[in-house]
């Protein structure tokens, strides 16, 4: 469904269609300073209507922690999790608190959880939630969370069945890149997208890992030592050979 359901749209899925299984909600206006028409009373809904569901996809502009625990304890099977805070940083908007004790009952309360996506204001705390609880995680997307490289070793040394991971407008640098020194091999790929890495923490992973395919993609040609674009992965055919301009292999 599009949000212009609202959230009373929402409620009326959640009287009617006790069996769902899988709900994605997307936005008509995908804007950070869009209005949004769902909200954390239509998540509530559902959750307490929609017990059986295994994989939701919500956007919205604003959310509780109180509507993300009441999903964790009401849909226990949980198979995918993506919840899409539009604004930046936005925290719990009742309380003002971030978004960390949410996220953090969706991973300890959905045992069998595989897919995640965060948002909103999130501090190392939530993160620290997911690699002690996300012991089952495959993919993992971060937007505009995390306050230091710590949140990435959590999800590195936690969540050991890592596979995708995908970052973008986090406060992560080199440092946070290189304490997944030891998982890279395990993992598909490893995407960041405006964060704080340099071209130097980039190519020590490239030199330190050269079964490795190291990319980087640089759009202010000023910046000499900054990275826009990170996207590493595992290759048995070696780097590509049709990589377009703007993308440099290390």
């Amino acid at each position: 469904v599009l949000d212009t359901v609202g959230d009373e749209g929402l409620r009326a899925v959640a009287e009617t269609c006790s069996n769902l299984r899988e709900l994605r909600v997307f936005p008509l206006d995908a804007t950070e300073d869009s209005e949004g028409s769902v909200s954390d009373i239509g998540l509530q809904a559902i959750s307490e209507g929609c017990r059986k569901l295994e994989s939701i996809l919500y956007f919205c502009q604003r959310m509780t922690n109180a509507a993300v625990i009441a999903m964790s304890e009401n849909c226990p099977d949980l198979l995918v999790f993506r919840l899409c805070i539009m604004g930046r940083h936005r925290p719990d908007r009742i309380t003002g608190a971030p978004m960390d004790e949410g996220f953090g009952a969706i991973v300890m309360n959905c045992k069998r959880l595989t897919r995640l996506s965060v948002s909103g204001l999130l501090t190392d705390k939530a993160f620290a939630y997911i690699g002690g609880h996300g012991k089952l995680i495959k993919t993992l997307s971060v937007a505009f969370a995390g306050n230091s490289d710590m949140s990435l070793q959590h999800v590195f040394e936690g969540c050991t069945r890592l596979q995708k991971l995908e970052v973008r407008d986090s406060p992560f640098g080199d440092k946070g890149l290189l304490s997944g020194l030891n998982y890279f091999y395990n993992m598909r790929f490893f995407w960041m997208n405006s964060c704080r890495l340099t071209v130097k923490g980039c190519g020590d992973v490239a030199q330190q890992m050269p079964n490795l395919v190291v990319e980087v993609m640089k759009e202010n040609e000023g910046e000499m030592d900054t990275v826009d674009k990170l996207y590493l992965y595992r290759s048995l055919a070696g780097p590509r050979e049709d990589a377009p301009s703007f993308v440099n292999i290390l």
